[in-house]
């Protein structure tokens, strides 16, 4: 029978919690202000998936990553084969602003979604707020966009952002009091607040994604979920995430 000394158990443990707490980390990527999150609930396939799903055209199978599989990965997104990227799918629980949500919609082929609705949920609505220094001037050369500088007094326009949502989630709570059914009430509730969704979506569909939210044209909030789209992506598909996104970018 072998036998370890305690200090060697408790070294052991120690390192096994560490990997479990940064294995936990890596599931979830947090917004700025704290509030909006993309968490990874289920992964299905990795990067065999996508040599597998295209080696099948010959009726062959690799059991193990080798060089010659990442070859085929990247000559796949290089040459724009992109079905066997669809093979793998990605679940998510993902709370953005109701605005940015909006836009994230647009993106419809390779996703499913469903989304909490306030039809049937009347708890204490979240807002978001910008940050003094994201709250940026319009460009008046743009149709849509704005400029990095934020406009002039912004901390005190932030106060009043924060104000006006405050006050109007009083106001739906009061309907709500008054025995307003949550369908209605939820109306008056403003763009700024939060939303939540499971979403599942294919490889190729949040690389795609990713290439055209990250743009520099795209709105700031939306690139930095964009961004935590990667953060959280890339570990489970590094060789594929890697050719994806280098081919866009």
């Amino acid at each position: 029978m072998q036998y370890i000394s305690i200090a060697a158990f408790v070294s052991n443990l120690y390192f096994t919690m560490i990997l479990k707490t940064q294995h936990m980390a890596s599931r979830i990527w947090t917004s700025a202000d704290g509030i909006g999150s993309i968490e990874v609930v289920d992964v299905f396939g990795d990067d065999l998936t996508v040599v597998n799903a295209a080696r099948v055209s010959f009726a062959k199978e690799s059991s193990e990553m080798v060089a010659r599989d990442e070859g085929l990965i990247n000559y796949l997104a290089k040459h724009k084969h992109v079905s066997p990227f669809f093979h793998p799918q990605i679940r998510l629980r993902i709370k953005m602003p109701l605005f940015v949500a909006r836009e994230w919609f647009r993106h419809t082929i390779g996703f499913a979604r469903n989304e909490v609705s306030r039809r049937y949920v009347d708890s204490e609505p979240e807002l978001w707020i910008p940050q003094a220094d994201s709250l940026r001037e319009r460009d008046p050369k743009l149709k849509q966009g704005s400029k990095e500088t934020p406009i002039d007094g912004a901390d005190a326009v932030v106060e009043e952002i924060r104000n006006a949502g405050l006050q109007t989630v009083s106001f739906y709570n009061s309907l709500l009091a008054r025995g307003v059914a949550p369908e209605i009430a939820r109306a008056v509730l403003p763009q700024g607040m939060y939303t939540e969704f499971i979403e599942t979506g294919s490889l190729a569909a949040y690389a795609r994604l990713w290439e055209l939210r990250t743009d520099p044209g795209a709105q700031r909030e939306i690139q930095a979920y964009a961004r935590g789209i990667e953060t959280l992506l890339h570990p489970h598909f590094p060789v594929s995430w890697k050719a994806l996104t280098s081919t866009n970018a």
